[in-house]
């Protein structure tokens, strides 16, 4: 009886061209999707945040460096044909943790390795971004079809689980818990919602959606031909309304599409699940049928829409070498600005370190001075070429939180991530005059043509997480808390934020609407 046999290389090099791939060029129905959401965007802030992530999209994929710092942890949904033989002795989890070795260590094109184990403890990284999640299933047929994918944490981080009541309304719990999520899986995206099995089969029916096309405007053209469909249209319009906008900013799309699945389930449970996933949206599917390594289309450019983001010529030029508290003071949220001179950076692990230091009254690592200092949340991507750094978009803030009050009482006076700040953290920044900025999560390799220099002054041995200092030029930034405590992530969904019968074609700021309707 013939069997398909699947070569261990071809699967590894399949794999390998696949993360390469995904990591440098967003899928054709994304580009397009962001495209015409960024034509119908009526919010100036967010169109900007739109803007930089197109043309920050169009960069990577004509220089082949990654749209996102954050290259993602590896997972890979798996159909293996019961017609398949296999041609060496390693496991599967070992032929895929391969291909993720082989594509992250790619000296032409290294993406950032992110995974640390063991997840409680030392948390050390493992250097080469494996051991990836896979999933598979044992299915009819001759061949094997992987799903790839590579999940940032910012996104992963908002996933959302819970065990509703049968009788509970699904849009009430999806529109309570949306807000709750922010902005740090830098919108606008796609959700996947998983109903019914399991608790983990939930959870695995969200992750899957999130691979499907996206097709909302065709649905919206031609009307739901069933619950699903129905429901699908419903969550996307419901959820556009909260006026979250891009970047959590305000605007008209916080959503490109909702993807839904569901499975049979007990009669006493309802549960749901419900995944995020951000603007630099990366997946694809790959077919080995014992021929050969899987082929590839690469997008076309021609695909990317003619946006060429430059920076508002209204702009504030911000020279970090001569800055006061006085000049921090004056700023206002929403203000753009343009930063020059030197940052530090810092991540979770280097604040932890820092915290300890501060704590137990020990000096920090010499040439580490943080007096008047900006501190930028990144962990850029290894730099090729004639590089300075490789892609360097900011991390969520919000894990940082718990750092602010300490690390702004030695002095340090403000922050650079993305994403919304808590009360604690608005707070600390408002009784220290300090202020916290933001730059376009999704704009990686455009905010790193903005690095001058970069050289390492502290833990190296935190690899991308090691504090660094920065020389920049016209880093683009948005003021979204100031000194005195306002947040844009409050003020700018308020301000766009629909009433539940406001059409879109109709939508206009929220303090309009609320002055019409006055006798």
């Amino acid at each position: 009886m013939f069997m398909t046999l699947i070569r261990d290389e071809d699967l590894i090099h399949s794999l390998a061209e696949a993360l390469q791939l995904i990591s440098c060029h967003h899928p054709r129905d994304f580009i397009q999707a962001l495209a015409a959401a960024h034509e119908r965007e009526q919010s100036p802030a967010a169109r900007d945040a739109m803007a930089q992530i197109l043309y920050n999209s169009r960069l990577g994929a004509e220089r082949h460096r990654p749209i996102c710092q954050d290259t993602g942890m590896v997972v890979v949904f798996v159909k293996v044909g019961m017609g398949v033989r296999w041609e060496g002795k390693l496991s599967l989890q070992e032929l895929v943790d391969e291909g993720v070795r082989r594509a992250y260590l790619n000296p032409d094109n290294p993406l950032r390795a992110s995974v640390v184990a063991p997840p409680l403890g030392a948390r050390h990284n493992t250097g080469d971004n494996t051991p990836a999640v896979v999933h598979v299933e044992l299915v009819p047929g001759e061949r094997i079809e992987l799903w790839v994918t590579a999940k940032g944490a910012g996104s992963e981080n908002k996933a959302q689980f819970a065990v509703l009541n049968p009788g509970d309304d699904l849009v009430d719990w999806v529109v309570k818990i949306f807000p709750k999520l922010g902005a740090g899986w830098c919108p606008p995206g796609i959700i996947g919602i998983g109903v019914g099995g399991s608790a983990e089969k939930a959870m695995l029916l969200a992750k899957e959606a999130l691979l499907e096309p996206i097709d909302i405007q065709e649905l919206q053209a031609r009307g739901p031909a069933n619950p699903i469909e129905a429901l699908r249209l419903e969550l996307y319009d419901k959820i556009n309304a909260l006026g979250i906008g891009a970047q959590g900013l305000g605007g008209i799309t916080t959503v490109l599409d909702v993807k839904i699945r569901t499975h049979p389930t007990h009669a006493a449970s309802l549960p749901v699940a419900l995944i995020p996933n951000c603007a630099a949206t990366r997946h694809l599917h790959l077919i080995l049928d014992g021929s050969g390594p899987a082929q590839f289309n690469l997008p076309r450019l021609e695909d990317w829409p003619t946006v060429i983001w430059t920076p508002d010529p209204e702009a504030r030029a911000v020279d970090l070498e001569r800055i006061s508290r006085e000049e921090v003071a004056s700023w206002r949220v929403g203000e753009r600005l343009l930063l020059s001179g030197w940052i530090l950076t810092a991540r979770d692990a280097a604040h932890q370190r820092l915290l300890e230091l501060i704590e137990r009254g020990e000096p920090l690592p010499a040439g580490l001075d943080l007096n008047n200092q900006f501190i930028y949340y990144v962990g850029p991507v290894e730099p090729v070429g004639n590089e300075v750094v490789g892609p360097a978009g900011p991390t969520t803030a919000s894990r940082m939180d718990r750092f602010v009050e300490p690390l702004l009482a030695q002095g340090v006076l403000g922050m650079i991530g993305k994403g919304e700040r808590g009360p604690a953290a608005i707070s600390a920044i408002r009784q220290h005059r300090a202020v916290y900025l933001i730059a376009v999560g999704g704009a990686a390799y455009l905010i790193s043509r903005s690095i001058r220099q970069a050289r390492t002054l502290a833990f190296p041995d935190l690899g991308m997480e090691a504090i660094r200092a920065f020389e920049i030029k016209d880093l683009p930034v948005m003021v979204a808390v100031d000194s005195q405590g306002h947040s844009i992530h409050e003020t700018g969904p308020a301000r766009w934020r629909r009433l539940p019968t406001d059409p879109v074609s109709a939508l206009q700021p929220a303090d309009r609407i609320r002055d019409s309707q006055r006798p």
